[in-house]
């Protein structure tokens, strides 16, 4: 979900202005946050970077393999999963604000996961899909689809449930990057709904994403920011969270902050700080207490295992098999390997649409579909029981493709 490059070092043309202490790692950044490019590396990107111009889409821009974080999107939004903990259980709690306050925290807790250096996750193909499965260790289970369901534009519709613990979250991601000169912004439209099935009369927990920024292309370390204001908002209970990613300015603050306002109604709640990198916390309006959200450092590590299939028992497009050998390729830092397997996937899908624009076929999701309102939901009906349940979303997330059922 991440933006990409890194920076093309003294080999780019540095504008009127800039100095050779922008090329110092910030002070305030974890190095494991910043990647420095061989030579061979800094000539690709130079190489690349000359085509740009400011304001460009990128979606249809072929990036170098090293700058490649080794699995898809679709893999990546798993990382919103790993701290469970953080929301179940809070359909318990009679306190809307509180539940509110939980689902707040399972989503803040996602984003400290991510590769070293600055890296960008495969864009999955058309129909492509990933599918897992969690084993907690109360006993309990939780399942997880993805789908690309749109090519351009490109559109990852995801499904997770739970329902011994009765959490369900349904959303889609819709990326849209730019140049912009020294950096690469990607807008991150789409929108996570969160869903206490133990409170059904709650109704949905909305919450929408930052923007990414890539800095430092140009000239600089390359670094990673989310930025910009986001939302969770619960409509049924007035609950409101208006949140924002601070940026670091040139001469002033701090990397990875984060500010902002709960309220009900106009009435307001409490507020949130921190680092979503560290620790942030919430300090409530009504008591002056503050509490702990979330804290990388100590529980940054418990993150939620999820089980896969064996790649030999994958279907052809399911994300591990079908970018296999890039993958292979990119941990082996095989970057011809890497190149030529990339460009076999992207091959392979421009001819299957042009065999379809030929035979006038309509590309249709395999597990998702739009509602009226034109979001993705999936093609299943959760049973009220939860041990059915288990067995009936099993059975339609591991179901037989259409043409052998």
């Amino acid at each position: 979900m991440m933006g990409l490059f890194n920076q093309a070092a003294s080999k780019v043309p540095r504008p009127r202005g800039s100095s050779e202490s922008e090329d110092k790692i910030p002070e305030d950044t974890n190095p494991d946050d910043v990647s420095v490019l061989d030579e061979e590396e800094g000539s690709v990107i130079k190489s690349m970077i000359s085509q740009l111009r400011v304001g460009m889409d990128l979606s249809k821009v072929t990036f170098p393999t090293f700058v490649l974080e080794p699995r898809s999107m679709l893999e990546r939004i798993t990382d919103f999963m790993s701290h469970p903990d953080l929301v179940f259980g809070a359909e318990n709690y009679d306190d809307s604000e509180e539940r509110f306050i939980r689902v707040l925290q399972y989503y803040l807790a996602g984003w400290h996961i991510k590769p070293k250096g600055v890296k960008k996750p495969y864009n999955p193909v058309h129909g492509e899909f990933f599918r897992c499965r969690y084993d907690y260790s109360d006993g309990t289970q939780g399942f997880y689809i993805a789908e690309q369901v749109s090519h351009h534009p490109p559109v990852s519709a995801f499904y997770y449930v739970s329902p011994a613990n009765k959490v369900a979250i349904v959303g889609e991601l819709r990326p849209k990057s730019k140049f912009l000169g020294n950096s690469v912004s990607t807008t991150m439209e789409g929108e996570n709904r969160i869903y206490l099935m133990g409170r059904p009369d709650d109704g949905p927990y909305v919450v929408s994403m930052p923007n990414m920024y890539a800095r430092g292309i140009l000239w600089g370390k390359m670094v990673l920011e989310l930025g910009d204001a986001c939302t969770a908002r619960n409509e049924r209970n007035g609950l409101t969270a208006d949140l924002t990613f601070k940026t670091k300015g040139y001469f002033s603050g701090t990397y990875n902050a984060i500010q902002g306002r709960v309220r009900r109604g106009n009435t307001d709640a409490g507020e949130v700080s921190g680092k979503w990198s560290s620790v942030m916390e919430y300090k409530s309006s009504k008591t002056g207490e503050r509490r702990v959200l979330f804290d990388v450092q100590k529980n940054g590590q418990k993150v939620a295992p999820k089980w896969v299939a064996p790649e030999e028992e994958q279907e052809p497009n399911e994300s591990r098999r079908l970018w296999s050998k890039l993958t292979q390729a990119i941990v082996a830092k095989d970057m011809e390997a890497a190149t030529e397997a990339k460009t076999a996937v992207e091959e392979s899908q421009r001819e299957l649409r042009r065999q379809r624009e030929e035979s006038g076929e309509h590309f249709v999701p395999r597990f998702f579909q739009q509602d009226r309102e034109g979001r993705w939901g999936p093609k299943f009906t959760l049973p009220q029981d939860p041990e059915e349940a288990v067995e009936a979303v099993k059975a339609w997330i591991w179901s037989r493709p259409p043409s052998q059922s």
